[in-house]
């Protein structure tokens, strides 16, 4: 295994010095499509602009494998030798590890074959307007039984499977509030309507939304991450956009939540007169594991390497699109980077423990064939 670890790090290097945003990994896929050639895998590129499938094996169940590719526009502080060399852009998520962990998985089935068919989506633009949706509008998942995917977390140990059964991650949409009001000398605001005024009393209000509006059981979280608006000090801006996302885990919730931020724009439109519009985005929905591939990612992982997280998280992840197509489970895998601070995903100074892309890629591909065989004795 001490060869797998160290092709599997290499790769994770390279793709960490070389970083690509959202339908732009084209050296990504290239070192893919390479590493592929070089087990003697099959493969598909060009999949939704960038993503790469691998195949092995051509009767039976099939089983996927998904690993996101692209990075984030992080400014890399880690210090490490193999750090971003492109300005801007950082693997700050782990997606780097994902591909070299879901590649060491296409290792170990290539060398010795499941009694099926196993396949390794690797799927561009997790962290933008996502990839998974226009990869299965192209087809990726016919003819594909069910499908596993992981995801690297520092809070938990290296070897640790980190599984929570049913709701596991949140919908997301974002949200827009334009507001418009009447510019004018900063000495004279009577004269004017005043959109920054507006806008600071709606980022309170709308705060309320949640507190007063959502039953407490229900969570929900909005926050506004943007807000721009003005020229200068002594002119009052006619002009603001506030820009935010919305978390929810039931559709009850999110369309109260939708309609309580509609309702509030409106109030505040007529309390000072100005013109408020709301425009709100579709983004992922709820990523919902499905209980028997649950139990298999359980019994892949083994006893004493199990953690079961009984709470759903409010981030999202658009590997929720592959989930309502075909049944399957999303993992997290320990990698906790012992003796070193501990930075969350997104961090400009994440970094994770490689050790856990080697028995990360070894329980992948323990999952591959209890499935296979699962769904090879179901069939009879």
């Amino acid at each position: 295994m001490s060869d797998l670890f160290n092709w599997m790090r290499a790769i994770r290097r390279e793709i960490h010095r070389q970083p690509e945003l959202g339908f732009n990994e084209h050296k990504t896929a290239a070192l893919i499509a390479a590493k592929l050639a070089e087990l003697g895998i099959e493969f598909r590129t060009g999949i939704a602009k960038t993503g790469v499938v691998g195949f092995i094996g051509t009767h039976g169940p099939a089983v996927a494998l998904r690993a996101d590719m692209d990075a984030l526009p992080v400014t890399e502080c880690t210090g490490l030798l193999f750090a971003s060399e492109t300005d801007g852009i950082m693997h700050a998520c782990g997606h780097d590890g994902h591909v070299a962990i879901v590649l060491g998985a296409a290792y170990l089935l290539k060398k010795d074959p499941p009694k099926g068919r196993a396949v390794f989506i690797f799927q561009p633009n997790e962290e933008g307007s996502g990839g998974a949706k226009p990869m299965i509008e192209e087809g990726v998942l016919d003819g594909i039984d069910a499908i596993f995917a992981g995801h690297l977390d520092p809070r938990y140990n290296v070897g640790k499977i980190i599984l929570t059964p049913g709701v596991n991650t949140a919908y997301t949409n974002g949200f827009d509030v334009e507001i418009t009001g009447l510019s004018g000398h900063a000495a004279r605001p009577h004269e004017a309507i005043d959109a920054v005024v507006i806008a600071c009393s709606m980022v309170m209000q709308i705060q309320t939304i949640v507190s007063r509006g959502v039953d407490p059981l229900k969570p929900a979280v909005i926050t506004i991450g943007e807000i721009k608006g003005g020229t200068v000090n002594n002119v009052i801006a006619e002009h603001v956009i506030l820009r935010g996302t919305i978390r929810t885990l039931d559709d009850v919730t999110r369309q109260l939540i939708f309609e309580r931020l509609k309702t509030l724009a409106s109030s505040f439109a007529a309390m000072h007169g100005a013109k408020i519009d709301v425009r709100i985005h579709n983004g992922y929905p709820p990523l919902i594991n499905h209980p028997v591939q649950f139990e298999t990612a359980r019994e892949a992982a083994g006893g004493d390497n199990v953690v079961i997280l009984p709470t759903s998280s409010m981030g999202g992840e658009d590997f929720a699109f592959f989930l309502e197509k075909i049944p399957g489970c999303f993992i997290r895998l320990g990698a906790r980077k012992k003796g070193h601070e501990q930075y969350p995903l997104h961090s400009p100074r994440f970094d994770f423990d490689e050790e856990a892309m080697k028995t990360a890629a070894e329980f992948m591909a323990r999952a591959v064939r209890i499935e296979i065989d699962r769904l090879a004795a179901a069939a009879g």
